[in-house]
């Protein structure tokens, strides 16, 4: 295990896409310390308010991983984060450092498809057949990376199709939201409704794989570009990480 901090670096946008597609097609950039000023650069770069416990994967194929550099936000997010929710725990990479790197007495809740329940996965129009092929593969697990380790007993593990999922008992309680579940258009519709309601004033969201190229995650592209019509959200520089803070 890895004592790290990470330096994420900024990557420019592309304005040949954005000058084609229009300024309501893109979600705005904003620098890694405008997600928390934790991430505030000193001398040398991050500082150690930003070390985490951290395992990187560096070049290793892993199922539905997030890349180094946004493991390490996810981490340092984790850290002043008591109730953190994730939808789409996939391998439990993710989850693993979210417990880990958060306070003693956090609670991270997950979840996934019922391993014997996929049947329950609704398609809806408007829906990619990649990005639906996908959800179901990493969907797939019922052993997790966090299993058998110090930090699952702070772990909760959920088995529910993300659309039936009752978000009643977390309205305004979660301090961090990490929104990975399917990439489907109409899940990332669905999982984004409900973090909005679950995340408590003062909270962050957090989505992944939000790409200025809007063929890479096509689901993911287009629910969060309508989404931030209404809602302030901004891409974190060198990340796929797209932000919202409730502030009210």
């Amino acid at each position: 295990m890895l004592n790290i901090a990470v330096a994420v670096r900024y990557v420019p946008r592309l304005p040949f896409i954005r000058a084609a597609l229009g300024p309501k097609y893109f979600i705005p950039y904003c620098p890694l310390e405008a997600l928390d000023a934790i991430f505030t650069p000193g001398e040398f770069g991050p500082t150690l308010d930003a070390q985490v416990d951290f395992i990187g994967r560096a070049t290793v194929p892993v199922a539905g991983a997030v890349k180094d550099s946004e493991a390490w936000v996810l981490a340092v997010m984790a850290k002043k984060s008591r109730r953190i929710f994730e939808f789409g725990t996939c391998t439990g990479r993710t989850t693993y450092h979210l417990a880990r790197n958060s306070p003693a007495d956090a609670i991270v809740t997950t979840m996934t498809l019922p391993p014997k329940g996929r049947d329950q996965y609704t398609v809806e129009a408007g829906d990619g057949k990649v990005d639906v092929d996908h959800a179901l593969s990493e969907s797939a697990f019922t052993r997790f990376f966090y299993s058998g380790t110090p930090v699952e007993s702070k772990i909760k593990q959920l088995f529910a199709d993300s659309k039936q999922f009752d978000e009643a008992p977390y309205l305004n309680s979660c301090d961090l939201i990490f929104v990975d579940g399917s990439h489907a258009y109409s899940y990332v519709k669905s999982d984004s409704k409900k973090a909005l309601q679950m995340i408590k004033p003062g909270g962050v969201i957090l989505w992944h794989d939000y790409h200025y190229n809007p063929k890479a995650v096509p689901g993911v592209f287009q629910a969060l570009n309508e989404l931030s019509m209404t809602y302030p959200m901004k891409l974190v520089s060198g990340t796929s990480l797209v932000m919202y803070r409730k502030i009210k």
